[in-house]
């Protein structure tokens, strides 16, 4: 493993607690270790680390994100996601196989929800021409995947944009009501989620927030 990666790793474990790691590991089964981390530590664990790595570009950012998520442990996926939202500002759409590669082993909202709505979202709201489109084009894929973690990423993504009253309300419409209606077969997931819940709870969620800070949005 790199420095950085060990300096993060074990950053995680010092700030871990047994008692948090039983709770968490009930609720979480053993698809996933815990170490009983807070969300605060991991946050401020990566943070000591980009001080400490000042030097980190793109490409090392990136890979020592997926050194993080190769091992299933939560706390280190959840410190990946962070360094990706870290780091967003030197993303671009070339990085959407690497972000899709992690939500289609994160089975957890906990991982996958902030990969969609702080990675993925702001992402693509800061692409313009040739590689907006591409970007754009991946989420539409991601729409039609089998995959309902994808499914659910590519319609919570837009969230935050229309937190701050932009984006496509009206395409979002038809895309949830296309997803819902696919889903509508119920079914499950590799990690043994209902794909029609997933794609349920996106939905509710971003209608459920739209609703309270743009009214005049209908669904």
């Amino acid at each position: 493993m790199s420095e950085a990666g060990d300096f993060i790793d074990a950053g995680l474990q010092r700030e871990s607690s047994w008692q948090r790691a039983d709770q968490a590991q009930a609720r979480f089964g053993p698809d996933v270790e815990v170490y009983g981390a807070s969300v605060g530590a991991v946050r401020g664990t990566v943070r000591d680390a980009l001080r400490r790595y000042k030097n980190l570009g793109r490409d090392e950012l990136t890979a020592l994100c997926s050194e993080l998520w190769a091992v299933p442990v939560l706390e280190r996926r959840l410190a990946a996601v962070v360094l990706l939202q870290s780091g967003l500002a030197a993303l671009d759409n070339s990085d959407l196989t690497r972000i899709e590669g992690f939500l289609r082993s994160a089975r957890f909202p906990e991982l996958a929800d902030p990969l969609a709505v702080d990675v993925v979202g702001p992402l693509l709201a800061r692409l313009e021409g040739h590689s907006r489109s591409r970007a754009e084009a991946v989420l539409e894929r991601w729409l039609q995947d089998p995959d309902p973690w994808l499914r659910r990423a590519a319609l919570l993504a837009p969230l935050r944009e229309f937190r701050a009253g932009r984006g496509d309300w009206d395409s979002f419409v038809r895309q949830a009501r296309k997803s819902l209606s696919a889903a509508s077969g119920g079914g499950e997931d590799g990690g043994g989620a209902d794909t029609g819940s997933l794609i349920r709870e996106a939905v509710t969620r971003v209608v459920d927030d739209v609703r309270r800070t743009r009214p005049e949005l209908e669904f």
